[in-house]
């Protein structure tokens, strides 16, 4: 066992338990919770998010997530988010026609794949990001995804002295970004927690990284 905890945001969104379970088997004393002072002083936070961009948004804001977020990351405390809780990391998601504010961590904006089949639903692989720590092990694995949004380009130029995010990219119809890792702030656009032995290797990554 690492001895990391990590808060699960319990926000009503998504499958919650699967992620619990998951990071349970990559060894983080896990507890699945709203309460704004247990997220903030965990070593780790991890936002799920499945369904609409917009109902994802709107929830974690009802529940104060954008602030408990804001001030993890501007006190470099790690944050993963998967799938739509990666999508809302955005600025803005278009979804039907609908454009809504996401949570602004990162600029750009998520649309949907232009793609023969939708939803991307099943394994692929990734073209995994330099100096990744996520996939550290498990470059060349396949990862469960099921989705018809994703961020398509990454519009944030580094200087230094800040270290260059590890982007790793997927292909569905067009290239789309699977994963980013920047900083604090980490995301997966697959579900780790349904993705086998290669998932909980991944979060078993993120939790030795706290």
């Amino acid at each position: 066992m690492s001895g990391r905890r990590v808060v699960v945001f319990d926000y009503e969104s998504g499958n919650v338990h699967s992620a619990v379970k998951a990071l349970a088997a990559a060894g983080a004393e896990v507890e699945l919770t709203r309460d704004r002072d247990r997220a903030l002083e965990a070593d780790g936070l991890l936002v799920p998010g499945v369904g609409a961009f917009a109902a994802v948004s709107e929830a974690l804001l009802a529940h104060g997530g954008d602030e408990i977020i804001d001030r993890r990351l501007a006190g470099g405390r790690p944050v993963l988010g998967i799938c739509v809780g990666m999508q809302v990391m955005f600025e803005r998601g278009v979804e039907r026609g609908q454009l809504t504010d996401g949570l602004g961590e990162w600029p750009g904006t998520v649309s949907e794949l232009d793609a023969p089949v939708l939803p991307h639903m099943g394994w692929n692989t990734v073209e995994t990001g330099a100096g990744s720590t996520l996939f550290r092990g498990i470059e060349h694995e396949r990862f469960y995804f099921l989705h018809s949004y994703a961020a398509k380009a990454w519009e944030i130029d580094v200087e230094r002295p800040f270290r260059e995010p590890s982007l790793t990219w997927a292909t569905h119809g067009e290239r789309f970004l699977a994963a980013v890792e920047n900083g604090p702030l980490s995301a997966t656009q697959f579900h780790p927690e349904k993705s086998g032995a290669a998932g909980i290797r991944l979060l078993q990554n993120w939790v030795e990284s706290l």
